[in-house]
Formats: C-alpha cells, sequence, structure tokens
C-alpha cells in the first residue's frame, strides 16, 4: 500500500527513551513515540493529488487498514513513529526547546517513481515536546489546515500537501479566546505531506546549546537528503546551500504578497528549510486591502507578523539561522552574502509577481510610484485585493470604465468619496498599459494567470467549520474542488469568489483567530 525508507529517522541521531513524557532532549533530533488511538476514526476528507502521489488511489483511500494508521490508530508495516527536536524564536523572543508537541512523523513514504515524501500525522497525540498539552488538533484547525495546504499549491504557492483529514469521534477541551471558558469541540487528525519537515529551528537549537557536533551531523543530512548536487569543502558548501535557503524563502514571500495571503505566526519554528509554506495555524486571506492587517489575535497589538511586515520578518528569521550556522564557519561573515541574496531575490521577484498582477510586460523603474499609489488607495477606501485584481484585467486601456471596480469596494461611501482618485490612478495606469503595446486579449490572459479568482477566504473556511461541526462535510468537498482551479472561472461558483460580507467583518473565524487548536 506504502512504501516506506527509514533512512531519515536512521540517519538523524535519535534518543533511546521511547515514552511521552514531557522532558528537555539533548543530543538527539528525534525522540521515539506513537500515535495515541482515537475512538470513531472517520475519513471526512482527501487530497486526489497527494493520494496519486503516493500511489493511493480511491480504493486505497477507502482500505479500513489505511484509515487507522491515518488516525493514528495503527502503524503500518515500515511506518516509525516519531517527533522532532528543534527550538525557536517566537514573536522576537528565543523559546529554546520546542518541537513537534503534537505532530508525529511517521517515516518516508517512497513512491514507484523514487520520490520520497514524509508523512506527518498533525493531532495524533502527546510527544516529549508537548509541554503539558494533549498533543491533539480540534476539528475547526484541521479543516484550515487541510483546506489552505491544497488551496495554496493550486495557486503556484509552495507548500507542505494535505493527504487527509480524519475526524477521531472525540472532544478535545480548548479554549478558543484564552479567556478563561474552555468548552469541547470535535477532534481531528491531518495527514501532511512533503518532501522535508526541517526548520530554521532545527538549527537554532543545537547551536544556542553549543552542541556543534549534533549541529554539524544535521547540516551534513539535510544538504545530503533535500539539497543533492552542492560539492565543495564543507565551508563553501555550507555557504552555498544557506544562499539557497535565502533564495527559496524569498520566493516564497513573493509567491504569499501576490496572492494576499498572511501566515500569521511567522516565528523561526514554523519556517521551512527547503522554502516552503508550513504549519497553517491563525492564516487569513487579506479581504479589504490593508498592509498592517494580521489575522493572529495573539499578534493584535504589535502586528509583528502583519501582511506588508512578512518580508523584514523573513529575512529577520535568516539572520537568526545564519547566527545559528555561523559556528560551522572558519569566516562567519561569509553568510552575509546569503542574506544580501534574499533581498535581491525578493525586490526582483516582488516586481515580476506585480508586473504580472498590473498586466505589465516588465517591470519598470517608475512603476513602483505607481504600485505604491494603488496600495494606498485601496487601504483608504477598503478595497477588496483578490476582487480589484481580477476585474482590473478586464479595463480597455482605450476607454477606462472605473464601474467594472464596483464590486471591489466594501462600502459605497468610501466608493463615492474616493471614485476621483480612483479615475486618476486609472487614467494613469492606461496610459502604462498603452506604453507596453500590448494585445488586450493577451494581457488580459496573462493577469488572469496570477490573479486568482478564487482563493480560500477566511468567511468561506468558518463556513465549512461550521458545517462540518454539525455533521455536514459536504463543503469542504466543494471548497476543495473550486480551489483545484483558483484561476479559471467556474460558472455557478460564483458563490465561492466573493468578498466577505458584512456579516463576518469582525466574527470569530471570518476576521481573527487565536493560537488555540
Amino acid at each position: 500500500m506504502l512504501n516506506f525508507d527509514t533512512r531519515s529517522a536512521r540517519d538523524r541521531r535519535g534518543e533511546p527513551l521511547q515514552s511521552p513524557l514531557p522532558r528537555q532532549v539533548f543530543g538527539a533530533f528525534w525522540s521515539p513515540v506513537e500515535p495515541m488511538p482515537v475512538a470513531a476514526p472517520r475519513l471526512l476528507a482527501h487530497s486526489r493529488e497527494v493520494a496519486a502521489a503516493l500511489d493511493l488511489d480511491d480504493a486505497a483511500m477507502a482500505d479500513p487498514e489505511l484509515l487507522a494508521a491515518l488516525a493514528g490508530n495503527r502503524l503500518l508495516p515500515g511506518m516509525v513513529g516519531y517527533a522532532s527536536c528543534y527550538g525557536g524564536h517566537q514573536f522576537g523572543q528565543w523559546a529554546g526547546q520546542l518541537g513537534d508537541g503534537r505532530a508525529i512523523l511517521l517515516g518516508e513514504a517512497v513512491n514507484r517513481r523514487g520520490e520520497r515524501h514524509e508523512l506527518q500525522l498533525k493531532g495524533a497525540g502527546p510527544t516529549p515536546y508537548a509541554r503539558r498539552a494533549d498533543g491533539r488538533a480540534v476539528l475547526r484547525s484541521s479543516i484550515r489546515e487541510f483546506l489552505c495546504s491544497e488551496a495554496m499549491h493550486h495557486l503556484g504557492v509552495p507548500t507542505t500537501r494535505a493527504l487527509s483529514l480524519v475526524g477521531t469521534g472525540e472532544t478535545v477541551i480548548r479554549d478558543m479566546f484564552y479567556d478563561g471558558h474552555p468548552v469541547a469541540e470535535p477532534g481531528a487528525v491531518v495527514c501532511r505531506v512533503a518532501p522535508s519537515f526541517i526548520r530554521f529551528g532545527h538549527f537554532e537549537l543545537p547551536a544556542a546549546r553549543n552542541d556543534l557536533d549534533l549541529l554539524r551531523r544535521l547540516v551534513a543530512f539535510t544538504i545530503d537528503r533535500d539539497f543533492p548536487g552542492f560539492a565543495g569543502d564543507p565551508p563553501a558548501k555550507l555557504v552555498a546551500w544557506f544562499t539557497e535557503i535565502c533564495e527559496r524563502t524569498a520566493r516564497l514571500i513573493a509567491h504569499w504578497l501576490r496572492v494576499g495571503f498572511v501566515h500569521g505566526v511567522m516565528n523561526t519554528d514554523n519556517m521551512s528549510i527547503i522554502g516552503l509554506t508550513i504549519d497553517y495555524g491563525p492564516y487569513g486571506w487579506v479581504d479589504n486591502f490593508d498592509p498592517g492587517w494580521t489575522p493572529n489575535t495573539t499578534d493584535a497589538s504589535s502586528r509583528r507578523y502583519c501582511f506588508a511586515r512578512q518580508p523584514a520578518i523573513a529575512r529577520w528569521n535568516l539572520e537568526r539561522l545564519a547566527d545559528a550556522l555561523a559556528p560551522l564557519l572558519p569566516q562567519p561573515g561569509d553568510l552575509a552574502a546569503g542574506l544580501d541574496r534574499y533581498d535581491e531575490t525578493y525586490a526582483a521577484e516582488f516586481c515580476t509577481a506585480y508586473a504580472a498582477k498590473l498586466g505589465l510586460r516588465q517591470w519598470r523603474h517608475d512603476d513602483g510610484e505607481l504600485l505604491e499609489d494603488l496600495f494606498a488607495l485601496m487601504h483608504r477606501a477598503e478595497i477588496d485585493m483578490s476582487t480589484f485584481f481580477r476585474a482590473l484585467a478586464l479595463l480597455d486601456p482605450g476607454q477606462p470604465q472605473p464601474q467594472l471596480l464596483d464590486d471591489a469596494f466594501y462600502r459605497a461611501d468610501l466608493r463615492q468619496r474616493h471614485a476621483g482618485q480612483l479615475e486618476r490612478w486609472l487614467q494613469r495606469y492606461a496610459a502604462r498599459l498603452q506604453r507596453d503595446d500590448w494585445p488586450r486579449q493577451l494581457r488580459i490572459a496573462a493577469m488572469n494567470a496570477v490573479n486568482p479568482r478564487f482563493v480560500l477566504r477566511n468567511y468561506l473556511a468558518q463556513q465549512a467549520i461550521d458545517r462540518a461541526e454539525q455533521g455536514d462535510v459536504q463543503m469542504i468537498d466543494d471548497l476543495l474542488e473550486v480551489l483545484r482551479r483558483p484561476y479559471d472561472e467556474q460558472p455557478g461558483r460564483d458563490a465561492f469568489s466573493a468578498k466577505r460580507p458584512d456579516w463576518a467583518r469582525h466574527r470569530a473565524g471570518c476576521s481573527m483567530l487565536s493560537c488555540s487548536s
């Protein structure tokens, strides 16, 4: 059914003690731990694309033995349960040991093409890193992770994937608003899939403990497995590898800003070493454009991880990774070139992304002012980001029609107040398009290929959660189907592209979320 290679566990040093009891783990990358069985597992949804990548068809997904494994009730032949040990900076402060508190790796599945995928159960029970928590996950956060993983993939954003969403038939106690009113919520387990789940924090922890032998081993393993082809002596290889990490991270962040995604918790332990979006907690999509918007209630006062600060935070996180790797180099300053490469790559990728969003054949030096003025207008006028850029493609440069963008406004009074400013900006934009002399239909097709018609809007995810908590999971499948083709017009699916309704403006789950899951 699944062919497993246990090399990750074999080649990375693990600790001998098998116990889920909380503890500090020294001198090891991982701890052996088995998932905790659940009462009544039920497959609520699965991704057929991820299943196919693992050589699984619909019949295999319906097999009771596979369901038991995806729920954490048993290990299939070749599976080896373990949780990894890492640290991290959380909201700018060193937090020490963190680790997989409720994520249990099952090993590496290798498909018929020789492609390797790590499988990880999130919400499968306590591990040594659970810090006295139960290691479980609630249905609401599991639905959000399952849907967003697949939505991001189909948008073309590097991401971990999700194979399955399994209801546990049990409840989990959570204080969603951290206000002293915990409630019992339905539980679930998500099977996450990625080539690697190694994070920046994996390297930070041994560096903070001055365990340079362990750090050196992890660097060698990661380069060998996840970055094949790097050659040269160890210092030169490490510098080239760090530069590659910086480039991948820059491209990832540019993608986030292209589609209007806000991660919400960009701690260093939530940064993938291979440049994927990882750990979908209180994420969100920008509705009315606001550079300072964050979906995370914990971040409401500082807005450290808001939409516009994500590029700077990614660089700060890379600096912390550089600090961790520096003791392995005779000249630690050599890593500065990687950080410079981050700046260069992000600037280039952002300009390329927004040239495409605006329908420009290439970015010119004065296009930055045009875009900055648009962002300022969108913010003041409460214009919906996704709706605006999708509708902008229909503009005729020869005769700009502002009414094409009416539906992007959330408030009629603001539309009227800023009508003159919008008209003037559109005249400047039309003049810029005419400089390119690009056939209109080609420009429309190019813009529609990068400006999604459908994104996983926060209120849509919440509606799917509300229904699923009442036993109706149909909207999960409906959303998954729509989000498979986010750039296509899908007749009859307009309800899934509508901007946020008024009732969802301040509702929990539709505007901001906590980290509680």
